[in-house]
């Protein structure tokens, strides 16, 4: 097969996203080629801003362009490639498997950024490995300076995703319940919807090979109390092999306790950021403050959350009104029926 037909896109292995997407292709049997570094693709003009992945997709006319939202990546995809899917076929299981995707994506990251920006063993590996991915061979003079540089720099934006002395104790203690909800879930499940890999799945392994298979101090954590969760994720980096049924999915009505456990840890951390932030954005604020766990989270505010946030709604809202009860039923209890009800004030869960 020669490139033109292969799916180009550009990462990093210390990219989650990069990660997530990676997975993603080899499961669906998706030939592509990955360029390592941050050259680029000769000829196209690269994202602004840049991000990780950087896909390089024909546009309506054709030609290359350079995508990077992984989310709206994978559901064309979907709608180009058929089999092996990754998002369920019932509707209302899909918009569950997409708020599930949206969490890990923009919460769980928040717990990726923060260890590996907040204690010393983390900084100093990311310090020494990662410039090794950007450009490479570095020489022990230039990987120092780039160690330095990049540490200060990423340090010096823990409090744009919200890290910070008042907040680090919710990071943390919100990533060990997570942990500890896919390890039970695991002892029973090998996925999240049963016996076959969502949207989700990947995007929750994506964090979690820098959570669990890369930065010291999460992966000790998830080694001593999560042990099902570090061997997971090193299964989910290669799932071509697997032969996926339809009768894999979970029925909506019959989701495992440990899945409506995890429904309420988003509903108790996830739920107030999005809502917060959302009005925020509605009205022009620069920031915002969420209370959880009747703690308070100071944050600068995301027009991209607030996005999230309302493609939620709209696939919530083009549901049939019997999938649509459905879904409604399956999140009763959880907090995150607050998403739904057009409410955008601050809460506390």
């Amino acid at each position: 097969m020669n490139d033109t037909a292969r799916i180009a896109l550009n990462g990093s292995p210390g990219s989650p996203y990069t990660r997530k997407m990676l997975a993603l292709l080899r499961y669906r049997h998706l030939a592509y080629r990955l360029i390592v570094g941050r050259h680029g693709m000769d000829g196209v003009a690269p994202p602004k801003p840049r991000l990780l992945p950087t896909f390089y997709l024909p546009g309506a006319d054709g030609a290359l362009q350079a995508v990077t939202d992984s989310t709206p990546i994978i559901r064309r995809l979907e709608r180009e490639h058929a089999g092996r899917r990754v998002l369920p076929a019932d509707p209302a299981l899909a918009l569950l498997d997409a708020l599930v995707e949206d969490y890990a994506d923009e919460w769980l990251t928040k717990a990726m950024f923060h260890y590996r920006w907040h204690y010393a063993d983390d900084i100093d590996k990311s310090a020494r490995v990662l410039p090794n991915w950007f450009d490479g061979p570095v020489d022990d003079v230039r990987l120092t300076e780039m160690g330095r540089d990049f540490s200060q720099r990423q340090i010096g934006r823990l409090g744009v995703v919200g890290s910070n002395a008042d907040t680090a104790p919710l990071i943390e203690q919100g990533y060990e319940r997570l942990i500890r909800i896919l390890d039970r879930h695991l002892a029973t499940w090998p996925f999240l919807f049963g016996h076959r890999p969502a949207a989700a799945d990947f995007a929750l392994y994506g964090q979690l090979t820098q959570l669990a298979g890369f930065d010291p101090t999460p992966m000790a954590l998830t080694t001593r109390v999560a042990p099902r969760v570090i061997a997971w994720t090193h299964v989910l980096e290669d799932l071509s092999g697997l032969q996926p049924q339809d009768s894999d999915w979970l029925a909506l009505q019959s989701l495992p306790p440990t899945l409506h456990t995890l429904l309420a840890e988003i509903g108790r951390v996830y739920v107030p950021l999005l809502l917060a932030n959302a009005r925020a954005v509605e009205q022009g604020g620069e920031q915002f403050e969420a209370r959880i766990d009747a703690r308070p989270w100071v944050q600068r505010s995301f027009a991209y959350q607030s996005k999230c946030l309302a493609w939620l709604r709209a696939d919530h809202a083009a549901l049939a009104p019997s999938d649509r009860a459905r879904f409604d039923a399956a999140l009763r209890g959880s907090g995150c029926e607050a998403l739904f009800d057009g409410r955008t004030e601050t809460i506390s869960i």
